[in-house]
């Protein structure tokens, strides 16, 4: 008689991480806020503002993303600052490079917006 043990139980760690951060930036908003913190840090009110969605909203994107360890965030008085971990897998670098450049569009929003939070 042939035990029956599920599939999960053979897969290993490193299987069920990688599965779990493609599945975290598999979300389309999530994949644009990589693409976003691609080239630089952002505050996450110039998220708010280049993706038009409500700053709660936001910040439920980037607490996956920061929970799957894609991004980290550091405290400037206020506001919160967000850019991708400098150490992050090769398939997920892989990933980031070939999404298609963002440097632009957040240049142009960069010269247009206030300056309350930088």
């Amino acid at each position: 008689m042939g035990d029956n043990i599920s599939g999960g139980e053979y897969m290993s760690n490193d299987i069920l991480s990688l599965s779990s951060k493609l599945k975290i930036i598999a979300d389309p908003t999530r994949l644009t806020i990589v693409a976003y913190l691609n080239d630089q840090e952002l505050c996450v009110c110039d998220l708010v503002a280049l993706l038009g969605l409500s700053q709660p909203a936001i910040s439920q994107h980037l607490k996956k993303l920061k929970q799957a360890d894609i991004i980290t965030e550091r405290k400037v008085g206020t506001w919160v600052h967000v850019r991708l971990k400098n150490d992050l897998e090769p398939y997920l670098k892989e990933i980031i490079q070939s999404l298609p450049s963002q440097k632009d569009l957040v240049a142009a929003y960069q010269r247009s917006k206030c300056t309350t939070c930088s």
